[in-house]
């Protein structure tokens, strides 16, 4: 099974999986970031993007990395990675579900003045344009398909640790 972590940059995605795996025997954390990451250090490089989910390439590695390494584990891997493009959710979605895989999806959601807070507030990362760019589109996803694609976990006023034992509760609920 697979446990994806959705929602906008900085609203605790990371932090919520990381806290979230303790809970969850035998699971483990993949963040399909570092496959982007990857495909970003191929020299030459590949077509220029603002983000490499559009290189359609992305998709399919994740669904074949999440595989092999459930093949491999089995067990439970807990994904934190923002999806807002609905065609490239499908893509997953359906790759993994080709493979037998089941997926919940959860959206941590938070309030447009508690994400951006959240951001300027980063003890990490501190305050960051990129993540500050995306606030908009989450809304936009959220308000169009995302909010019925997936179980919320409104995390407004919830920890991170709140926000983990939450979706441990439905998983083994």
């Amino acid at each position: 099974m697979i446990v994806w972590l959705n929602g906008t940059h900085g609203v605790g995605k990371t932090t919520t999986a990381n806290l979230l795996q303790p809970l969850l025997p035998d699971s483990r954390v993949f963040n399909a970031e570092k496959v982007g990451e990857t495909l970003m250090d191929i020299r030459p490089g590949l077509p220029v993007t603002d983000n490499f989910q559009h290189w359609p390439l992305w998709r399919p590695l994740v669904v074949e990395t999440a595989r092999r390494i459930l093949d491999y584990t089995g067990g439970i891997l807990v994904m934190p990675m923002t999806v807002l493009v609905e065609q490239y959710w499908r893509e997953i979605s359906q790759g993994l579900h080709g493979h037998g895989i089941r997926v919940r999806h959860f959206v941590l959601h938070a309030d447009t003045d508690t994400l951006r807070r959240r951001i300027a507030d980063d003890p990490a990362m501190g305050p960051s344009t990129f993540r500050f760019s995306y606030v908009s589109l989450y809304a936009e996803a959220f308000r169009t398909w995302l909010s019925s694609e997936a179980e919320i976990i409104d995390s407004t006023n919830l920890t991170s640790a709140q926000a983990a034992s939450a979706i441990a509760g439905a998983v083994h609920g």
